[in-house]
């Protein structure tokens, strides 16, 4: 090896997965929550999809911890 080892990603993902797969593991999608059917689906996205899906994800959890303390203050009775 010629250079230093690269850093490990702070969300491993297992080998098998594919490029989309991986992307979406990183950004934290609950990917062994899904069925084979709907992880399918994901690893079908086109590179333009993968892109809408992240920002929106991104836009989400800007606005997760006001939208989580109501769940808290509410118990979640609103959503």
């Amino acid at each position: 090896m010629t250079g230093p080892p690269p850093h490990p990603s702070p969300h491993p993902h297992p080998p098998e997965q594919l490029p989309v797969e991986a992307a979406l593991y990183e950004a934290g999608f609950p990917l062994d929550l899904l069925t084979e059917e709907q992880r399918l689906v994901l690893s079908e996205l086109t590179p333009q999809e993968l892109t809408l899906l992240l920002d929106v994800k991104n836009r989400l959890d800007a606005v997760g911890p006001e939208v989580q303390a109501h769940g808290e203050i509410a118990g979640g009775a609103l959503f």
